[in-house]
């Protein structure tokens, strides 16, 4: 059969996506052993698995350019789950980093905004998780600024005050939340998690990619294999079994 002709016959398969929409730990989530490869390959035949992140982006700048990632026309109904994972370059000081730096307030109100956008899309509450920005293990990070010429930018308890924010927001909205900053503290040690104290580690992409499954999970169980098994194709009029 010409190519074609089965183009006439079949119709585009339309392929369910999550999309994760975040800064720098969204970004590198496709390094070997990250976490958003982790859930790609969890995923692999139900849907694809996109990355939108952008590293040293905040809030601010995440609203003006959502819009341009996920709207009506390019497939949200076929988004089956959106992260939106923001807050470790929000919580900057705003003395020493005042470039990356969101007031409180203002982050707050950002992630609403970004919600009820996504709403407007047809991307329901139900659809949409929020991440905390994990722990800042401060010595570490201090050593990543010293050797820019930098002061240390970033303070955990400031940290702090943007997850609980996040996940009042969650709360507030009705998505669902995973609270990476008081999870990681569960485990006083949490330098573990990080590979720098700010990024996350091997271990901590584990620790991610589980505690985002278990939100996951329920919004792509109905999914079906897309297309069947090799073994029930059958070989011998093989567009009765793929048309």
């Amino acid at each position: 059969m010409a190519l074609a002709e089965a183009g006439a016959r079949g119709r585009l398969l339309l392929w369910p996506r999550v999309v994760l929409f975040g800064d720098s730990i969204t970004e590198y989530s496709f390094q070997d052993k990250g976490w958003g490869a982790s859930l790609a390959q969890r995923l692999v035949r139900k849907c694809d698995v996109v990355n939108r992140g952008f590293s040293g982006y905040n809030t601010r700048w995440a609203k003006v350019i959502l819009p341009k990632l996920i709207s009506k026309s390019t497939s949200a109904e076929s988004t089956v789950a959106v992260t939106i994972f923001f807050g470790a370059n929000d919580s900057a000081l705003k003395d020493l980093n005042p470039k990356q730096h969101v007031p409180l307030e203002e982050y707050a109100a950002n992630l609403r905004s970004m919600i009820q956008y996504l709403k407007s899309v047809d991307i329901t509450e139900d659809r949409i998780i929020l991440i905390t920005p994990p722990p800042l293990q401060e010595s570490a990070w201090e050593k990543e600024c010293l050797a820019k010429g930098d002061k240390l930018n970033r303070r955990n308890s400031t940290t702090g005050e943007y997850a609980k924010a996040c996940v009042q927001v969650a709360r507030d909205c009705g998505t669902d939340v995973v609270d990476l900053w008081t999870l990681m503290q569960k485990n006083q040690d949490f330098s573990s998690y990080l590979s720098d104290g700010l990024h996350l580690s091997t271990k901590g992409s584990n620790f991610l990619a589980a505690q985002l499954w278990s939100c996951l999970e329920k919004k792509v169980a109905a999914l079906p294999s897309l297309l069947p098994y090799w073994r029930d194709v059958d070989h011998m009029n093989p567009e009765v079994s793929l048309l």
